[in-house]
Parts: C-alpha cells; structure tokens; sequence
C-alpha cells in the first residue's frame, strides 16, 4: 500500500522562485502547526567557523570534519572546534547554485585516502577525487583533483549536487535538470537523474539503462541517504509547489516535467511525502538513522524528521522553525549526533544536535 503525507499549508506568501535556492528570507512564527522547537532533538552546541555557504560534511576515520564551501571552493578542516583550510580546489567555477558543493570519503578511504568532489567547472558539473595527505605538522593537503566523470549540464540553478556511496560500494550522485526540461525523461541524458557509478566514474554494473543512470525524472537532487533496510531515499525540490522525499527504486520515474509530488499518475513514482509549499521546505541535506529521516530545509528554514515504515513515510514533523536560518545539510557525527549546516547567516556556523530518548 503507498501512503503520501502533506503537511498543512500556514503560511500567506506568494512564492514566485522555482528552486528553494532563493537568498529571500520568509517571515512567520515558529509556532506553526506541524512543529516542534523541542522534543528528540536536542542543541548541544553551535560551532562559528566563519564559514561561507558551507555546502556538504563528512568525517574522516579520525573524527575530523572536512566542509566544502559552494562558492570559495574551498575545503575546511574541522577539528576540536577549530576550523583550518586545508586548500582551493582548483577547476570550480562557482556561480548562482554551482560551485563547489557535494562531498563523499571512499568507503576505501583507510587505504586509498580519497576524497570524492562534486563541482561546478567553466563546461559543466563533474565529479572528481582528490587524494588527502597529513603533513608532519599533522594538517592536510591535497593536489589537483582526478576528475572521473564529466558532462552533467549546468545553470545559475538547478544543479544538483549531492554525492554518496551506497551499500554496494557505488557511488551515487544527484543531479539537477539544470532548465533544460527535456532531460529528466531522457534515460540518455544526465540532467534530472540519480546516477549510480563505479569509484572509477564508470557506470556501475547492473544499472537499469545500460549507463550512468539509475533512476530519472527528477528536478533537482540534494539528499541522498539509505535506511536501516538499504533502500535509497532521495531529498528533491519542486517548483513553487511539492517539495518531495522519494524512496528510490532503480529504472523509476519520478515524473518531472510531466507531473510534481504524488499525483497517481501511471508509469510515475509517487513522492512518499510531499510538501505542497516550498517556504515550508525546499530540502536539502538528507541523513537517515535506522528507520528516521532528517531533513535540512533551506527556503523553510527548519529541521524536518520523518519516520520510514515499510513502503510508507509518516507525517512530518518539523523542528528550530526559523531559529537557526537556512538548512543545508545535516550529517551524522561520529559520536552518534547531528551537524546541521547553515548558509546565508554571513557567516554560517554549524549547530550541533544531540538525538533524545
């Protein structure tokens, strides 16, 4: 059986961007119906790193946190609070939502030391890798990266940008429809997809097209987690209406262009929860644990969490309504936490969470 929730709409603004992206800050209560500034999420810390649009996390073996910043190009080292740039990346070429943006450490990482890059170039989005070496001082550094897989379209917007390695070992990658419509229904083109590829750039074996992709039909990807039973979810932004969570399937279509959120149109994926109003959400970072989603919201400007049973998602459940800004990420800590990235806060600091009983 498929269930889709929508949370109720509260808020009396006319929204005229397309993407979640926009700079513009809503106004409105963090007393809205569908949400909680307390609960099983608790703030245990707020680290200011004088960052700047932090965009991607992740941790090294060690406990080190390395940020990537969408329009510096930069990678950030942060360790005992403290946050070091360990270098430019060269290559990006950073405008409107493209730049440096998302990040994924080789399930590898212990023998081979990479490091995956999501970015924007002068031609079009790509992915490249970068191998981390410690300095005697203990800092690091790294070279020019090894680009592996080019071609994914660019545009001031819709860029996608998210990158992770699943279960399997393959890397996956979300990617945006870059405004040229015509590509999330085309299972040859690599705007508006979910790509699954070797850690080589090639495409992953058992992929439902005979190439890169896995699943199509998108708008524009920017979380990408698995739950406690392996199955993929992927965060997604809608137009001015339904924002959406989908549970991947390989060789699904999500609908873009042709139809948004969970209309029960036939040879479409439903949205298993749908947000009818992107200044409620516009999700971006996705982490899941064990059977609960948590989502950063950036137009939204709150924490979503969402419980995952079966084939169905429940209700929503917002938290820190408009109380720490916009949301782009939210990674699990290796002490069993949460870091939630803000962006736009000139400067961005990183909150740190702890999960309740």
């Amino acid at each position: 059986m498929r269930r889709t929730f929508s949370i109720a709409l509260s808020v009396a603004l006319l929204l005229s961007g397309c993407t979640g992206e926009s700079d513009d800050t809503p106004t409105g209560s963090s007393t809205e119906a569908g949400t909680a500034s307390a609960g099983p999420l608790s703030v245990t810390g707020r680290l200011d790193l004088e960052l700047q649009i932090p965009w991607a996390t992740v941790f090294l073996p060690n406990g080190t946190a390395i940020i990537s910043e969408r329009d510096t190009a930069l990678l950030k080292a942060v360790r005992d609070g403290r946050a070091t740039t360990v270098g430019k990346v060269a290559g990006v070429a950073p405008a409107g939502e493209g730049g440096l943006m998302g990040l994924a450490l080789s399930p590898g990482f212990a023998a081979d030391r990479y490091l995956y890059l999501y970015f924007t170039s002068p031609q079009d989005n790509r992915i490249a890798r970068v191998e981390l070496t410690e300095r005697p001082d203990g800092s690091l550094a790294f070279g020019d990266p090894d680009v592996i897989f080019t071609g994914i379209p660019k545009a001031s917007t819709h860029n996608g940008g998210r990158i992770r390695f699943g279960p399997d070992g393959f890397l996956y990658v979300g990617t945006g429809d870059s405004q040229r419509r015509e590509q999330p229904q085309d299972p040859n083109a690599l705007g508006g997809k979910i790509l699954r590829l070797t850690p080589d750039g090639e495409p992953a074996p058992g992929n439902p097209f005979g190439n890169a992709v896995y699943s199509l039909g998108h708008r524009n990807v920017q979380g990408l987690a698995w739950d406690g039973q392996g199955r993929l979810w992927a965060s997604e932004f809608g137009p001015d209406v339904n924002d959406e969570l989908n549970l991947i399937e390989p060789g699904a279509n999500y609908g873009w262009p042709a139809v948004t959120g969970a209309p029960h149109r036939d040879g479409f994926k439903d949205a298993k929860v749908v947000w009818p109003s992107t200044a409620d959400s516009s999700p971006s970072g996705l982490e899941i644990v064990g059977s609960t989603a948590y989502l950063g919201a950036l137009r939204g400007q709150r924490l979503w969490t969402v419980s995952l049973a079966g084939e169905d998602a429940s209700a929503p459940v917002a938290y820190f309504t408009r109380e720490y800004g916009r949301i782009r990420d939210v990674v699990r800590t290796p002490d069993g936490g949460f870091w939630v990235l803000t962006n736009n806060q000139n400067p961005d600091f990183v909150l740190v969470l702890a999960p309740g009983d």
